[in-house]
C-alpha cells in the first residue's frame, strides 16, 4: 500500500525557500561561492542534541565549519564514521582545529550516570559510563545530581579530546608537521555561551601534562 506523504513536512520546504531567498538577498553570490569551494578551518565534534546547532553557536556560515555529531559527543577508536570524518577533515580539507564540544545537561551523559536503560543506545553510552567509572572520585555522593551531571559532561569532553589526540590520524598529522590543535569546549543551554575546559593540545608531547593539569583542578573541589 502506498502511503501519502506527510503534508506537515511542507513547512520545512517552505522554511527552506525562505532561508535560501534570505541568503541571496544578503549576498547574491552566496550559493555560487558555496559551490565553488569548501575550506573550513574547524572540525566540530559535538552532541546530536537538537538544541546545540554547531554553526549557529559560533555564528559561522555554511562552508566554514565541518561537523560530526553523535549522542554525547563520543570519539571511539572503532567508530569508522567518526574516524572517517576526522581523516577527511585533516587529510583532505586541511582543517587546523578540532573542537570537541559537549553541553551541560546532556541526556546521554545523564543516562550513563544514573544507569537509565534507553535501548540500543545503551551500548554506545557505555563509553560514557566508562568515563564515569574512571573518574568516580570526582563524582562523589555528596554532590547534587545536577552538579554531578555537569561535572561528568566536562570530564567526558576531556576524555574524548584524549581519544582524538590518540588516533593514528592526528598522530600522523603531527608527525608530518601539520598545524593542528585539539580543543575541549562545553556549551551551556541556559545562557548560550561556550566555555573552554583548558585541554588544548597541538602536539603529541602535550597531552599527558594537559590532562594532569585539568584533573588537578577537579582535585581542588573533589568531594569527600
Amino acid at each position: 500500500m502506498v502511503t501519502q506523504p506527510d503534508v506537515t513536512l511542507d513547512k520545512l520546504f517552505h522554511n527552506n525557500r525562505e532561508w535560501a531567498d534570505s541568503m541571496v538577498k544578503q549576498d547574491p553570490d552566496f550559493f555560487k561561492k558555496l559551490v565553488a569551494q569548501q575550506s573550513p578551518e574547524y572540525l566540530w565534534i559535538g552532541c546530536s542534541d537538537s538544541r546545540v546547532p554547531a554553526n549557529e553557536i559560533v555564528n559561522l556560515q555554511p562552508g566554514e565549519l565541518f561537523v560530526h555529531r553523535n549522542v554525547a559527543n563520543v570519539v571511539v577508536h572503532t567508530d569508522l564514521n567518526c574516524l572517517s570524518v576526522l581523516q577527511f577533515a585533516i587529510d583532505v580539507l586541511g582543517i587546523k582545529h578540532v573542537i570537541v564540544c559537549g553541553h551541560y545537561g546532556c541526556s546521554g551523559v545523564h543516562a550513563a550516570l544514573v544507569g537509565k536503560r534507553i535501548g540500543l543506545a545503551d551500548n554506545w553510552l557505555h563509553h560514557v559510563h566508562d568515563v564515569c567509572q574512571k573518574h568516580e572520585r570526582y563524582l562523589g555522593e555528596v554532590l547534587p545530581t545536577r552538579e554531578k551531571l555537569n561535572r561528568l559532561c566536562e570530564l567526558n569532553v576531556i576524555e574524548q579530546v584524549a581519544n582524538v589526540c590518540q588516533t593514528t590520524i592526528v598522530r600522523d598529522a603531527w608527525e608530518r608537521g601539520q598545524l593542528l590543535t585539539i580543543h575541549s569546549w562545553i556549551y551551556s543551554l541556559e545562557d548560550g555561551l561556550l566555555r573552554d575546559l583548558g585541554v588544548t593540545v597541538n602536539g603529541p608531547d602535550q597531552l599527558a601534562d594537559k590532562l594532569r593539569e585539568s584533573f588537578a583542578r577537579y582535585e581542588d573541589y573533589c568531594p569527600t
